[in-house]
Parts: C-alpha cells; structure tokens; sequence
C-alpha cells in the first residue's frame, strides 16, 4: 500500500486539477495534485514538498478530508486529501500534461483517476454548489 496525498488548491472560487502526463500511471486521468509520502514524513510536509516540486507552488492547508483506498490492477494506494489555499508561486509544469483552474460545478466533467472520484464527492458535499466565474485558465 503506497501512501500519497492530494492537495484541493482553492483560489478566488477556483479549483486546481492536474492531467496526469504520458509517462505517468493513468495517462490522461485528471487528479488533484500531489504525491508519495517519504519515510519519516508528515502527510501535510509531504504535500507541502510535492507541490512545490511539482507546480511551483506555495499552499496553505486548512484541512483534510477522509482518506480513500483504492486498488488498481497493479497497485494500491491509499490516498489522504486535504483542502488548500494557494499562497505564493507561480504554476508551472512539471510532470502533468495540464492543469486547469475549474469551478466546483465543472469537476464531474474531466474523466478521473479512480481514487480521486470520492475526494471529489465529499469535497462537493462540503461546499456549496454555485457556478463561479474561473477565469479557465489551462496551462500545459
């Protein structure tokens, strides 16, 4: 069982979501960013480190959501997601094919990685569900 977190990246009523690149596993299924948990690391420094490494990022984590497992035909993770505020950085790419800013009421239109589905549904039950004016930004 691999361990690895996620981050829910909000901004000004915005969502990050990330495609996962051709050289990843799940080619072309959309995530939250983040990534494996390192021996004698914390699941929040863990995030905190990933998505600076991967999105260039600084982020603020306000809170967690319920982990998930899910076993994939050759592999198992379990995953632990939390909610984040974007604070400094500029995005950058660095193992995605893209990443988007969505709004809340557009997460259930990308094709997801299996894991992330329940993430994303208990993050919708949390928040309210209102059409926000993202400015859609994509960035590959």
């Amino acid at each position: 069982m691999t361990e690895v977190t996620c981050a829910i990246i909000e901004h000004n009523a915005c969502i990050l979501i990330c495609q996962r690149s051709a050289h990843m596993k799940l080619p072309g299924k959309w995530e939250f960013p983040g990534g494996k948990v390192e021996s004698n690391e914390s699941n929040e420094m863990c995030l905190i480190r990933e998505i600076k490494e991967e999105l260039g990022l600084g982020i603020y984590i306000r809170e967690p959501l319920t982990p998930t497992v899910y076993t994939y035909p050759d592999f198992s993770i379990r995953l632990h997601p939390f909610i984040c505020t974007w604070k400094a950085g500029q995005l950058q790419l660095v193992e995605h094919s893209q990443a988007k800013w969505v709004s809340p009421d557009e997460l259930f239109q990308y094709d997801w990685a299996a894991a992330d589905i329940p993430i994303v549904q208990e993050y919708l039950l949390k928040q309210p569900l209102s059409p926000s004016s993202c400015g859609k930004q994509r960035y590959t």
